[in-house]
């Protein structure tokens, strides 16, 4: 089992104080910290080291978190959680939008950041490529087929690129095909935790996913919407 000693957290944040001090949190725990002070820097901290989550300032020169976020999940798989003081649900979906995986607001609970480090590396050692499981399972629904060993995604023989949420979300609904998940139910069995007001983080993911998945996303031929009850991946 990985202790979190084994783990190295990258934090970008322009902030030189709230750097420290979220640094003092994270050693305090046992992890390994990295700083970064703009979106740049952060990029080039992520690509040269072997960095195992990143807790990204929104607001940053020259490069500001948003867009960062987006050029490294053009390269990188791993966890994101946006750092901002700004606390409207516009925010949120847009960091969710743009491939983050979670979202805290400053001030924050140095408690509740913690917890939410140590929920995403559960989840993504668990969902995506960081630990591979000694079980040869492979769901299909048609074309769309995914291999829970190495974690992988193909549609019509083609690689699609998920992140560790996104995989959870479509490994649950493919290998269950034809059963309708609610959003409750998806959240929880994905996300591990009790759901509370999920709505809008799941269908984000949701089409993300399409996005990736579909030939149309607007009329979906495998992640498919039961109106009112929740989603399925249509059992093809």
């Amino acid at each position: 089992m990985l202790q979190n000693s084994d783990y190295t957290i990258l934090v970008a944040d322009d902030d030189r104080e709230i750097a420290g001090a979220v640094e003092i949190y994270l050693r305090n725990e046992g992890y390994n910290v990295l700083k970064a002070y703009d979106g740049f820097e952060a990029i080039e901290t992520a690509r040269r080291e072997n960095v195992s989550l990143i807790i990204m300032d929104v607001m940053m020169p020259r490069l500001d978190g948003i867009q960062a976020t987006l050029k490294l999940r053009e390269e990188l798989n791993i966890p994101v959680i946006m750092l901002s003081a700004k606390s409207e649900d516009y925010d949120k979906i847009t960091g969710l939008n743009i491939g983050a995986d979670d979202y805290i607001t400053k001030p924050f609970n140095p408690l509740e950041l913690i917890a939410r480090v140590k929920s995403q590396l559960r989840r993504y050692n668990s969902l995506g490529s960081a630990v591979s499981e000694s079980k040869n399972n492979i769901f299909q629904s048609g074309g769309l087929v995914i291999d829970d060993t190495t974690k992988s995604v193909t549609v019509d023989g083609e690689e699609v690129t998920l992140t560790p949420l996104e995989f959870g979300i479509l490994s649950l609904l493919t290998e269950n095909a034809g059963r309708v998940y609610s959003i409750e139910q998806i959240y929880e069995a994905v996300w591990k935790e009790e759901a509370f007001n999920p709505e809008n983080t799941v269908a984000v993911h949701i089409r993300r996913i399409r996005e990736k998945i579909e030939i149309d996303p607007k009329n979906p031929k495998y992640l498919k919407v039961v109106w009112g009850v929740g989603y399925k991946v249509e059992k093809i």
